[in-house]
């Protein structure tokens, strides 16, 4: 949103027209993902900070320099900001814009998985570890190898295998890679062509690099193909998400069109 309509919002009154009220009302967050750790919900969101620069979709408007973790002792509770869990001065390898994180946690250590921008502009995902859900984090001193884009989410399986999800289009950089290697002249696939799909790893014992080669996921339509790139109300965009439930697996993301229309 750029920076003259931010001024022009009178937030009170969206506050009493919401349906419900915001947690966060004192910093602007996006994106958040929510874990359940020691009995409290942890959130995990991204942290907009304004820059002046005008509103493009690579995000340049937004500083995004640091993480805030929220916590709630119940739904109902209030919400309680911890401070700054990590700032991208204190990672040796990213420069600006980091976007939104996600959280895991694994014998009794918290793992922060973030994408950020290294000083060559392009993406790539980082880990931080703490002893406690809100941090603080201390981040590992290079990117995970293989990593890139943007919008890190870990999923735990029945077996206690980790795996993350990734990818977003446009500023999100994933149009740029083919077989996981980048090339400023790849673009998005055009009218008629498969669509990008988010991509899937295994994480390692340690949760600090992938097990594996990272894959594509192929998101089918109903009779089995590959859904085609102008399929813009079902093919993948970013924010990619697992759950299971009662054996099956289940993927969210964002669509091309919910980007838009938001």
């Amino acid at each position: 949103m750029p920076e003259d309509s931010i001024e022009h919002i009178d937030f009170d009154d969206l506050n009493k027209r919401a349906i419900s009220q915001p947690l966060v009302n004192h910093i602007f967050t996006a994106d958040p993902s929510a874990h359940v750790f020691n009995g409290q919900i942890f959130i995990y969101p991204s942290h907009d900070i304004d820059t002046g620069i005008p509103f493009d979709d690579l995000g340049s408007h937004f500083a995004m320099e640091d993480y805030h973790v929220i916590s709630l002792a119940s739904p109902s509770a209030n919400a309680i900001d911890h401070g700054v869990a990590l700032h991208v001065n204190q990672v040796p390898w990213a420069k600006r814009q980091m976007w939104a994180p996600d959280a895991a946690a694994k014998n009794g250590q918290y793992y922060l998985y973030f994408p950020a921008k290294k000083a060559d502009g392009i993406f790539q995902i980082g880990v931080a570890v703490g002893d406690k859900p809100e941090g603080p984090f201390i981040p590992e001193m290079t990117p995970m190898d293989g990593s890139y884009s943007i919008d890190p989410a870990v999923f735990m399986d029945e077996d206690e295998k980790y795996y993350m999800y990734f990818g977003g289009i446009w500023g999100g950089q994933l149009q740029s890679y083919r077989n996981n290697e980048y090339d400023v002249n790849h673009q998005e696939p055009v009218a008629g062509l498969p669509a990008l799909g988010p991509r899937v790893a295994m994480l390692t014992d340690n949760m600090l690099q992938f097990a594996e080669t990272v894959r594509e996921i192929i998101i089918l339509d109903e009779v089995g193909n590959p859904l085609l790139a102008d399929d813009n109300d079902r093919r993948f965009f970013e924010a990619s998400w697992m759950h299971k439930h009662n054996g099956k697996y289940y993927s969210y993301f964002i669509p091309p069109k919910a980007h838009l229309l938001a």
